[in-house]
């Protein structure tokens, strides 16, 4: 489907934060994610706010919901990307791709970042691959705990 065709059938993305719907965001991230269980809420209000955020929504309702941290110039990392189950399967998942790799705050950047257990197959299409120098990666990480 194209974005018209998404359009007509009442579906739209948007990068406006007063359109998410923090307590869908929330309860999928923390019930039906694998990456982000247990996330504080304070934590993911916060991350929101520092986040280009792209919220798909059906008939203003959140379908599914995507964020990319970014400095806007070299780096963007995409993060927390999810439909909701009831809108799988139409290719909203592909649409907002497509969607975040156009945006205007995201062009020329230099590396883009994901992790991913699943969705290799999604990901390649818009040219990700995976890493072939992992050993010049390092990280700190620091799951949450629980209250």
């Amino acid at each position: 489907m194209n974005d018209e065709a998404f359009i007509n059938k009442g579906y739209k993305i948007s990068t406006d934060l007063s359109l998410l719907d923090f307590d869908t965001i929330f309860n999928y991230l923390d019930q039906q994610s694998y990456w982000a269980k247990g996330m504080p809420p304070q934590k993911l209000k916060k991350a929101l706010e520092h986040s280009i955020c792209f919220g798909v929504y059906k008939d203003g309702a959140q379908a599914g919901f995507a964020r990319v941290v970014t400095d806007k110039a070299t780096f963007a990392y995409l993060c927390d990307v999810f439909i909701l189950p009831e809108n799988q399967g139409i290719g909203l998942s592909k649409w907002l791709m497509q969607t975040i790799m156009a945006h205007p705050d995201l062009q020329g950047l230099r590396r883009w970042a994901l992790a991913t257990l699943d969705a290799h197959g999604l990901y390649k299409q818009f040219g990700f691959d995976v890493i072939n120098n992992p050993g010049s990666w390092m990280q700190i990480f620091t799951p949450y705990k629980a209250d």
